[in-house]
């Protein structure tokens, strides 16, 4: 990503010719020394034709000490406009959804039918192995999961730690909630999660490979009360109703996603539901933040060290030059 220099308050440049101004408006400092006072002494100076020096004097600093004292002022300022590199602008995503997978694990999910990658695969194995790139690329949404059988539970409640949802997925497998299919069950499980959490945009995906076992809350049932909370329910059918080995009731899962204003996808296959996958990122797109974030890398350190480390020097060399004259003086 390509990225700007820039200082963050270039006002402080106003500062620059400060030190002049110092030098120019204040007076200067003037140093006092011991002076000796003695009879005729006016006549020793017109007989030695020296001038008495006076007791106060301005020391003056030779114009490499000035520069120096410049250049660190000028590297503190620098440091005080922050220089720093300034990125491309990128949009924020947006946790405003919460998006729950409802999945069906009964026993019909461990259909050794499907080819994945060349190899004849489970139902179940083939639906996590794919659905962990939706999973992956739903980074603006707050996922959960919810899986059934004869029973429903709640493997993951909502969260934007998208690693721990791949993570929950993979330790499901097919028959942890019994070897039924109570698909109205399910959705009661989902509504339950859904009511605990204050995000009002709701997405429900179910996905199953059987029909309804018939017992407790009907499908129909369960999908109007989905409605009324104003979640949106996409159904996906797992198989291909027209074998000897599905009994999948797409008619119940059409109903059920045109009465919430979702979809019903067919996936008799893993290439299928591959698809249904990205059609699903298209018609539930990611979200992002109005406000674009500008990544920033700041380097006013570097300045500020080279100003530090300047000075130090500065005090080391005078310290150095004293202890020689010192040295000098004694011997």
């Amino acid at each position: 990503m390509p990225e700007n220099f820039q200082f963050a308050y270039p006002l402080v440049a106003l500062l620059i010719p400060l030190p002049f101004l110092i030098y120019w408006l204040l007076p200067p400092i003037k140093n006092r020394s011991s002076a000796l006072k003695y009879p005729y002494f006016s006549r020793a100076v017109d007989v030695t034709n020296q001038k008495p020096k006076k007791a106060s004097y301005i020391k003056k600093r030779n114009w490499f000490s000035w520069l120096i004292m410049y250049i660190i002022w000028l590297l503190l300022l620098t440091a005080l406009a922050s220089p720093e590199l300034v990125g491309k602008p990128e949009k924020k995503i947006k946790t405003a959804r919460n998006f729950l997978i409802v999945a069906d694990i009964s026993f019909s999910m461990a259909n050794n039918d499907w080819v994945l990658d060349g190899k004849r695969v489970t139902r179940w194995s083939a639906v996590k192995n794919i659905m962990h790139e939706f999973i992956g690329n739903r980074k603006s949404d707050r996922m959960g999961l919810v899986f059934f059988g004869t029973n429903a539970y709640i493997q993951a409640p909502f969260t934007s730690d998208l690693n721990t949802i791949q993570t929950m997925l993979d330790e499901a497998d097919v028959g942890m909630a019994g070897q039924m299919t109570n698909i109205g069950k399910a959705i009661v499980k989902g509504m339950d999660l859904f009511e605990r959490d204050t995000i009002q945009s709701k997405v429900m995906l179910l996905l199953t490979d059987g029909v309804d076992s018939g017992e407790a809350i009907l499908p129909l049932d369960a999908a109007n009360m989905a409605k009324k909370d104003s979640t949106v329910v996409y159904t996906i059918g797992i198989g291909d109703p027209g074998t000897s080995s599905s009994d999948l009731d797409e008619r119940t899962l059409e109903e059920i996603a045109d009465m919430t204003g979702g979809k019903y996808f067919r996936a008799k296959d893993a290439e299928a539901l591959q698809s249904i996958y990205a059609e699903l990122d298209t018609l539930e797109p990611l979200e992002y933040e109005e406000e674009s974030f500008v990544p920033k890398t700041l380097l006013y350190y570097i300045p500020l060290g080279a100003a530090l480390a300047l000075a130090g020097c500065v005090v080391l060399v005078n310290n150095l030059i004293l202890l020689f004259k010192c040295f000098k003086r004694d011997s």
